[in-house]
């Protein structure tokens, strides 16, 4: 049996704003195999803000 950290990996956001806030999220690697990218709350910039993946 397969984990499933195969089909769902852990991956880190990263702000784009430079503040180098992070959330840690998991995403489908068969429907999203390419980097993701979200518009989520940066507290520290106080503003909604791209978050990329990283690693």
């Amino acid at each position: 049996m397969a984990k499933s950290t195969d089909i769902r990996p852990i991956v880190k956001l990263r702000s784009t704003a430079g503040t180098g806030y992070t959330y840690v999220t998991k995403k489908n690697r068969r429907n999203n195999p390419d980097r993701m990218v979200l518009r989520k709350y940066d507290p520290v910039a106080r503003k909604h803000v791209e978050f990329k993946e990283e690693g």
